[in-house]
């Protein structure tokens, strides 16, 4: 049975089957991540974001080569999308990386987002959490990718970096999608493409007009070419810049918070789902209210909001 010494002890054996725990919902995984979270919050979390097509895996492999020559234990959390029918996911990205499969200090975990929107589920922090008490300086979560609902990331990450295809217009995307307030780094990767001075200008002109205030990080734009490393080692740099100036005003210890406060929500809303769904499984209430449904007895909301009241009420009786 797994200890908080064996994951403490930096064991990738130790590490890789606690998260297969976690993911597959083991009641012994929760009663050691309880354990686990003293010994969490030492971690620099980073979140990589863009839409598909624009490079991140290589960039993130780019990026584990830079760390890992400033000495830095790098672990990375890949997301990948989950099938509406199966369930199961690609799980590619790690591929792209396996040339620091050797590396002691190195661990790369690809996990499914569970069909959740944003890209990221509750085990994806789970493993966060995991990965911190080995003693990782550096996680990085990649996620699915950028659109309306990619907001998940900010949650889970204290510095969130942006990644742009030029070809695709996806420096107008990304203010469009309303990222401009949540990225901390703009990275327009692939830049020897024609269209990139376009993309890091469109990029620069919204930052002009969207200055923020004085004693906050002023976000970054730097272009890259992942395959062959241009530009990583000061993306690298500004990362752990960032990070300094967090640490040396009060933004990291509320950046902290934050995070600790958004995991707490998302736990109350995970349980309170899993208790819902646990007594409508075991409730033939919910076979007749259908048929309701059906016959147009009623409605659907109606039918829903007073089998939420009497999902509610028979577990607070039950709890009594």
């Amino acid at each position: 049975m797994l200890k908080v010494a064996d994951i403490k002890s930096g064991s990738h054996l130790a590490g890789a089957r606690l998260i297969r725990l976690i993911e597959d919902n083991d009641p012994d995984a929760v009663e050691l991540l309880k354990s686990l979270y003293p010994h969490c919050g030492n971690a620099f979390i980073i979140g990589i974001t863009g839409s598909p097509g624009t490079g991140k895996s290589t960039l993130i492999d780019a990026l584990i080569q830079e760390f890992r020559m400033l000495d830095k234990k790098v672990a990375v959390i890949a997301v990948d999308p989950t099938s509406p029918y199966t369930g199961g996911a690609i799980l590619g990205d790690r591929l792209r990386m396996q040339r620091h499969a050797t590396d002691r200090h190195v661990f790369i975990r690809s996990m499914a987002s569970r069909g959740r929107a944003g890209g990221l589920s509750r085990t994806t922090k789970d493993a966060v959490l995991v990965l911190d008490a080995m003693g990782f300086d550096i996680i990085i979560i990649e996620t699915v990718g950028a659109g309306q609902a990619e907001f998940d990331v900010a949650g889970f990450a204290h510095s969130i970096g942006l990644v742009s295809n030029p070809s695709s217009g996806d420096g107008i995307q990304a203010v469009k999608a309303g990222i401009l307030e949540t990225g901390d780094i703009f990275i327009v990767n692939k830049s020897d493409l024609e269209d990139a001075d376009i993309c890091f200008n469109q990029l620069e002109a919204v930052m002009e007009m969207k200055k923020r205030a004085k004693n906050s990080w002023q976000p970054k734009i730097l272009k890259t070419i992942a395959r062959d490393g241009t530009g990583v080692e000061k993306l690298a740099l500004t990362f752990l810049a960032h990070l300094e100036f967090m640490k040396k005003s009060t933004l990291f210890e509320q950046k902290q918070k934050e995070l600790a406060q958004q995991y707490f929500y998302a736990l109350l809303k995970d349980l309170a789902l899993e208790k819902i769904d646990g007594f409508l499984n075991e409730s033939n209430q919910i076979k007749t209210a259908l048929k309701d449904i059906e016959q147009h007895k009623t409605d659907p909301i109606s039918a829903a909001k007073k089998m939420i009241d009497t999902a509610l009420l028979f577990r607070k009786s039950s709890n009594c």
